[in-house]
């Protein structure tokens, strides 16, 4: 802690001395689409929340959603190696995070298991919003600890200014040998608007700083042999007897993927309509699966290496389908203000090949989900009234199977209202009520009946200042895994148990927001508590199997989920600093964020899998011509992982980039650019805490990546 928060404290006070000498203009604060209510700019919200734009996207992009977003205050990643993981925000993961595209649920499988991508990974993506804390009064129970939304684009809801309009961006990275590229444009024809997007990626094994398994994770295995997995650093591999282990490269972790996109929309002064259909198809391997150690001779060693090689040849082929109808109505009235509906329709599959053409199982889901939201005015209040449902069908086929068919399906109602008074003190909140039943073929029927509500006051003042508190009450049903679950899980290398009878989970969380903005300071701190009864997790147990209690399953340790209630305590503290004609003569822009949490079971044990506290910070310096810059990521220790898991090693992570603007050249480029980055310099070990399997998957070691961004 002291070392992340004394780097964070100079960072943040030396780039403030500089910027407080400084002139700019007043930014404009940014719309978010995502808040519950009437649209607000983000400086108006009591959460922290953010709003990717297309550059930052292409600045951060990884393989995944969670890892492109894991940089955010507040977020990390279930980092499952490049093919998939989910954001992780404020320590709360797959269930209590909501992805959505464009509003609605992404309608996948990724909630099930780490290893299983989202249907959006920011690719094609032309912004993405982050709403840290409960959003579950517009979006349900899941939204628990947030929403991340993928803005794709593809309907638009103003006719743009030009007939034409077009974004490329492309990229290629040393550390898997990969390239990435993607592509959007737009085409205006009187009243409509046709979108379409691409893009695509192709990342082989990529490198990592030493061994795939963690020191800690040698030692706990019993292991000996410490000088020899420190040699092997040094390339003195001397020792006979010993499985070669996966050193420099981590096997089988290659990614592709490939989405296109297109949307037709008729734009009115006062409305639009319109119809989206993306396809996305993505290979990805699953590392990590296997390891051991062989002493029984050289041939017994190449049957072992052999089957090792086999099992990790396990991947994934994935494809989903989504359509998307959206329409609104602006409505000239005292009372009512506009009305939006949006519906969605998805049919995902993938398939877990355990080797060249062997599938070993078959994940299915399809389903729909729909929204219609009212905005209104009345007795001085601004408002959102509206319904949401949804329903999926969730099977999957094959020996591994470990959740038998699910039929999911809700109805929720919902009503936020805001109000400000012209002294600049505001009142907010809300209720929403939804009823949730998932039906398995095997172990019947559970309904749940869930209300959430929230109250919120803030006050601000002209000079920027702004300070607002908020309490929220929310219920979550179980999902599908917790409710059900009853085989081999080989992803997690666990045989999951889930309950049946598992209550509903109850959140109470209190919020207190401080937020400053300036010509050119930007500061805020949000600190929460969020006590849970009831709250569902995965420990180490026992089940019943062949007639008798055991803790392990065909060598697979048995986790079940329970209940047990739970307390989350932390708070992000993040700072932007922007001042012209600096240094060098040079515009710069700092970014600081410094973000904790912890979490405590009421037996006093530790909840599984929460980040350690993180630094992040860069600073750009732009010369209109030439920019350039330093980010720098600090994360301390976790040294409370909670039961079944060990302790993680913290790091620090520096990164460089550097870039030249193409339309001094190229006057029809406006807006494009060539950059060099170059990712994680030192070569640094980076395990996240989050992450099932960190000890068998590091992140990506030094990459160099080389690319270019262009608009016409």
């Amino acid at each position: 802690m002291f070392r992340v928060s004394s780097v964070a404290g100079c960072f943040i006070l030396a780039a403030g001395g500089a910027a407080m000498a400084q002139e700019s203009e007043l930014r404009v604060d940014t719309v978010i689409v995502t808040s519950p209510g009437p649209e607000r700019v983000a400086g108006e919200l009591l959460s922290n929340v953010t709003a990717v734009d297309r550059e930052e996207l292409v600045a951060d992009l990884q393989g995944t959603l969670g890892d492109t977003l894991s940089r955010q205050p507040g977020v990390s990643t279930t980092y499952f190696g490049a093919g998939a993981s989910r954001p992780v925000m404020r320590g709360l993961g797959a269930e209590r995070v909501l992805v959505l595209t464009n509003g609605l649920g992404v309608i996948d499988a990724s909630a099930a298991s780490p290893d299983h991508q989202t249907g959006t990974d920011g690719l094609d993506a032309e912004r993405i919003e982050i709403l840290r804390g409960p959003a579950a009064l517009a979006y349900g129970g899941q939204a628990i600890g947030g929403v991340v939304n993928v803005i794709d684009g593809l309907i638009v809801e103003t006719l743009p200014e030009d007939g034409f309009e077009g974004q490329a961006f492309g990229a290629f990275n040393s550390v898997n040998d990969g390239s990435e590229f993607a592509g959007r444009g737009r085409f205006v024809v009187g009243d409509f608007v046709l979108s379409v997007s691409a893009g695509h990626r192709d990342f082989e094994d990529y490198d990592i700083p030493g061994f795939a398994e963690s020191e800690r994770l040698h030692e706990a295995e019993g292991h000996e042999d410490h000088d020899e997995h420190e040699e092997h650093e040094e390339h003195e591999e001397e020792e006979e007897g010993h499985e070669e282990e996966a050193y420099g490269t981590l096997p089988n972790s290659f990614l592709t993927t490939d989405t296109l996109g297109a949307g037709l929309s008729w734009v009115h002064e006062n409305g639009y309509i319109g119809v989206a259909v993306r396809h996305q198809v993505s290979d990805y391997g699953l590392p990590g699966h296997s390891h051991g150690h062989e002493e029984e001779g050289e041939e017994d060693h190449d049957d072992h290496a052999h089957e090792e090689e086999a099992h990790e040849a396990a991947y994934i082929d994935l494809e989903q389908t989504r359509i998307d109808l959206q329409a609104g109505w602006r409505f000239n009235h005292d009372v009512l203000n506009a009305v939006e509906a949006r519906f969605t329709s998805a049919d995902y599959e993938h398939a877990e090949f355990e080797g060249p053409g062997e599938i070993g199982t078959q994940y299915f889901t399809e389903g729909y989900e729909g929204r219609v939201e009212l905005d209104h005015t009345l007795f001085g209040f601004s408002g959102a009234a509206g319904v949401q449902f949804f329903d999926t069908d969730f099977r999957a086929e094959g020996e591994e199977v470990f959740i038998t068919p699910t039929q999911s399906n809700m109805l929720g109602v919902f009503l936020y209202e805001t109000r400000e008074w012209a002294s600049g003190f505001g009142i907010e909140g809300g209720v929403r009520w939804e009823q949730v039943e998932r039906e398995n073929d095997l172990q019947g029927v559970r309904d749940f009946d869930l209300m959430s509500s929230s109250l919120g006051v803030h006050q601000h003042w002209e000079n920027g200042i702004f300070i607002g508190a908020q309490v929220a009450l929310t219920e979550r049903a179980p999902n599908e895994s917790e409710l059900f679950a009853n085989g081999p899980h080989l992803a997690t290398d666990q045989y999951e148990v889930g309950n049946v009878d598992l209550n509903a989970e109850t959140g109470r969380n209190v919020e207190l927001t401080a937020r400053f903005l300036g010509e050119y300071l930007t500061l805020g701190l949000n600190v929460f508590r969020t006590d849970f009864d009831d709250f569902v997790y995965l420990t180490p147990g026992s089940t019943v199997h062949d007639g008798a209690v055991t803790d392990e399953v065909d060598g697979l340790a048995v986790y079940q989920f329970i209940q047990q209630d739970a307390n989350f305590a932390g708070g992000e503290l993040y700072g932007n600093f922007h001042f012209d004609d600096g240094l060098f003569g040079a515009h710069w822009d700092v970014n600081a964020g410094i973000d904790f949490v912890e979490a405590e079971l009421d037996d006093g044990g530790d909840v599984p899998f929460i980040p350690p506290v993180t630094f992040n910070g860069d600073v750009k310096a732009d010369w209109g011509l030439f920019d350039a810059g330093l980010g720098v990521t600090l994360a301390n220790d976790q040294t409370d992982p909670g039961a079944g898991s060990l302790a993680t090693d913290g790091y620090a992570v520096f990164d460089l980039t550097a870039g030249v603007t193409l339309d001094q050249f190229i006057p029809q480029l406006e807006g494009s650019r060539l950059f060099l980055q170059a990712r994680n310099v030192t070569d640094e070990e980076i395990r996240y805490a989050t992450s099932v399997l960190k000890d068998q998957l590091p992140a990506p070691g030094r990459n160099i990546r080389v690319g270019f961004t262009a608009e016409f």
